[in-house]
């Protein structure tokens, strides 16, 4: 069977690394939890993730980092990573159980051609009854027009390594070729995660601030309700330390009121670009 780790690159991730981790945590060999400088609760939720998956976690205090160190970090992580494939994992990623059990089958128990996994992410905005369609997506796969990200890759891509400054770095091959771009080995695989992205991820907007790019992230918008009947990961209704913040959280206050403001120009923008 082959070996599946995880990479976690963390900083103030207090609202959902505990949701994000516990979805994954069961379902790879090990986790690699590097931290660049949390300065809220995050690394008390690490812990308390730690007391129980001591055999599982692997967690470093690595310290406040430029955007040039941060791929530096990626490298020494996939140089201390002893698996076939790697699963990237952010703080705010939280997976269903059925789409990590697909991924992780297909990672385990298939000889493949594929080198990486692509998968579809449902992105909340303004809060987590609500989700960004299609049409604020940027991305492109397969000439479709979605929300999409790579999150698994073969560590045996003839020398693979990463590169590149905080919010352009990739993972690149031997020719310098980026991973997902080549050819005929990439494979959509038709799963889904819930991503935090464009929420609050640290217990204020304020620390948010202090984490490269991330302000970048957050948007005011009015999304499209999630249906009553709507399955969230099933890690939201596991029990859970009380240092971990309740994710059902509604847009209020100030936030509603900009994405009020701001949510017809969003739409307008769209439509004309």
């Amino acid at each position: 069977m082959k070996k599946i780790w995880a990479h976690a690159l963390v900083k103030n991730e207090e609202r959902y690394i505990w949701f994000a981790v516990m979805s994954v945590i069961d379902w790879v060999d090990k986790i690699l939890i590097w931290d660049t400088g949390s300065n809220d609760k995050t690394l008390r939720i690490v812990k308390e993730i730690q007391k129980i998956k001591a055999n599982k976690v692997i967690f470093r205090q690595c310290g406040e980092i430029n955007k040039f160190e941060f791929p530096q970090l990626r490298q020494k992580m996939l140089e201390e990573t002893k698996s076939d494939w790697v699963l990237t994992l952010d703080g705010d990623e939280i997976w269903w159980e059925d789409s990590i059990r697909k991924l992780t089958k297909l990672l385990s128990y298939k000889d493949t051609r594929w080198e990486s996994i692509v998968v579809k992410t449902v992105n909340c905005v303004g809060d987590i009854y609500h989700f960004q369609g299609d049409e604020g997506a940027r991305y492109e796969f397969l000439r479709k027009k979605g929300h999409f990200n790579l999150r698994a890759f073969s560590t045996k891509i003839p020398g693979l390594h990463a590169e590149g400054e905080h919010g352009r770095q990739g993972y690149f091959d031997e020719k310098g070729v980026p991973i997902q771009d080549r050819n005929g080995r990439v494979w959509l695989l038709p799963v889904s995660y819930l991503h935090m992205t464009h929420l609050t991820r640290s217990s204020s907007r304020n620390l948010d601030k202090n984490v490269m790019k991330r302000s970048a992230k957050i948007k005011y918008e009015l999304g499209i309700s999630f249906p009553l009947d709507f399955y969230y990961p099933e890690v939201f209704f596991k029990p859970k330390p009380l240092s971990v913040p309740s994710p059902w959280i509604k847009l209020s206050g100030f936030g509603l009121m900009k994405s009020y403001l701001e949510t017809p120009l969003k739409y307008i923008k769209r439509k004309v670009l």
